[in-house]
């Protein structure tokens, strides 16, 4: 484990055990595509050539969109940064996002979508030393049509924190949640959460929340919509499978809760 840590620098080394196994885990999905959830949706065999530096994909380029899942530790735990999205946007308003957004002309890959639109949305300094890419997941299929790459990254100097910045008019706010809550929503109960009854949390359930919905397209096919308590907007739709996904990569566990309806497993659709 220490040979693959230690290529993220230095400082990785100071990262708790239970950090570096995950960070171990992550490094080691690089990739990772063997079998993809869209794969009776929609051909995008193309996409591995984005994976590349500096190819191209034959897939029309208004349908890729990458996202940066950026992780850091705290207190001998991984967290994620998330953002709420500006209510003047026109798709999305208000809700949690992870950095990202469209493929542009200039971007070389994927990965370079996800880091450009992570320096424009919070700041995030480009090229820094102190970030480094542990892996690119399968695309996952937004309800939009657009296919939405993970590019999973680690933050190791957290000073970095301080310096963000929403874009104005893109963002109203720049927080984080911890990794491991998503699999075990109760785990968030030492966080500064919003207030049950609120503008962002008018459920029930005290810190996970879930719904099935028939997907229009296919009514043979179900949905189920995860929603997340954070301190600030839920975490839901696609931004929660994403986040789902990775932890369980970076755990090597499953979720507490059913994370598919009987029947549809492999489903992501938000």
């Amino acid at each position: 484990m220490a040979t693959e840590v230690s290529r993220l620098g230095a400082t990785a080394e100071t990262l708790s055990e239970k950090t570096k196994s995950c960070v171990e885990r992550l490094l080691r999905a690089e990739y990772e595509i063997e079998r993809p959830d869209l794969c009776v949706l929609i051909s995008f065999r193309p996409l591995l050539d984005l994976y590349d530096d500096g190819n191209r994909s034959n897939q029309p380029k208004e349908k890729l969109a990458a996202v940066l899942v950026l992780l850091f530790e705290q207190a001998g735990e991984l967290r994620v940064i998330l953002t709420t999205r500006s209510k003047l946007l026109r798709t999305h308003p208000g809700q949690t996002a992870l950095p990202g957004g469209k493929v542009d002309e200039s971007d070389p890959s994927l990965i370079d979508t996800a880091f450009r639109e992570a320096h424009e949305e919070v700041g995030l300094p480009l090229d820094c030393t102190h970030v480094h890419k542990l892996c690119v997941l399968q695309p996952f299929l937004s309800a939009s049509g657009l296919l939405v790459t993970p590019v999973v990254a680690l933050l190791t100097d957290v000073g970095l924190l301080a310096d963000l910045t929403p874009c104005v008019g893109e963002v109203d706010r720049i927080f984080s949640h911890s990794l491991e809550a998503i699999l075990d929503p109760h785990l968030a109960g030492n966080e500064p959460l919003v207030a049950k009854g609120s503008e962002h949390w008018p459920y029930s359930q005290d810190f996970h929340s879930m719904s099935d919905v028939v997907v229009e397209a296919d009514t043979s096919a179900v949905y189920r919509m995860h929603r997340f308590r954070s301190c600030a907007s839920p975490i839901k739709g696609l931004t929660a499978d994403i986040l789902i996904r990775v932890a369980e990569l970076a755990y090597h566990k499953k979720t507490s809760y059913e994370r598919h309806p009987l029947g549809h497993a492999g489903l992501h659709m938000g």
